[in-house]
């Protein structure tokens, strides 16, 4: 019987994929054929290219999902976190993603920004969880990358913290002084609330 690829990639939970995640999905070493085989179902009209070495089935492919395939490793994080846990209230049209460098990238009008995160950070997976098929950060985690990169931010409602979380990621940062000093005057100011 033979083999239908194609079928196993539209049986997969994921929306979007790489090159890499089509071979270890379909366990194939050989990434020619992958990538033979999948420019072969671009041309057909069977997957939908984004960007290079980045397919989704459709048009309808989930933007965070994408958002931390284009440059790995990444976790959606940021303002687009924060605003969701309604945190700030500011809207931002781009979704802010933590990577392993600072870049701009627009597919299809949508707005990626990548902000760079120390590796240490990045790879530490406390305060990441898997939803809808991406690494997104807990509100905590988010608040902490934004104080990380930011010496001077407003939050406008810190009520939706859990101030222990918070505290227990904060190790990550490296034992950073400034960053430990920020979120005790921001849990004060929040508690006096």
């Amino acid at each position: 019987m033979k083999r239908d690829y194609l079928l196993e990639l539209m049986r997969s939970k994921n929306s979007v994929f790489t090159t890499n995640d089509v071979a270890l999905l379909w366990g194939e070493s050989d990434v020619l054929f992958v990538r033979k085989k999948l420019h072969r179902y671009v041309k057909s009209g069977k997957l939908y290219s984004l960007r290079r070495g980045i397919y989704a089935k459709g048009t309808a492919y989930s933007k965070l999902e994408l958002a931390t395939k284009i440059f790995t490793p990444a976790y959606l994080s940021f303002e687009t976190v924060l605003a969701k846990a309604g945190i700030v209230f500011q809207f931002y049209g781009q979704i802010f993603v933590a990577s392993y460098l600072t870049r701009e990238v627009t597919i299809e009008r949508q707005l990626y920004a990548f902000r760079k995160i120390r590796n240490s950070i990045l790879t530490n997976r406390a305060g990441i969880e898997v939803k809808e098929n991406a690494f997104i950060a807990s509100p905590e985690r988010a608040f902490l990358d934004v104080l990380y990169l930011n010496k001077d931010y407003h939050f406008d409602h810190m009520d939706n913290l859990d101030w222990d979380k918070v505290t227990a990621i904060l190790p990550i940062y490296g034992g950073n002084q400034r960053m430990a000093r920020l979120v005790r005057k921001h849990r004060k100011a929040a508690e006096k609330k």
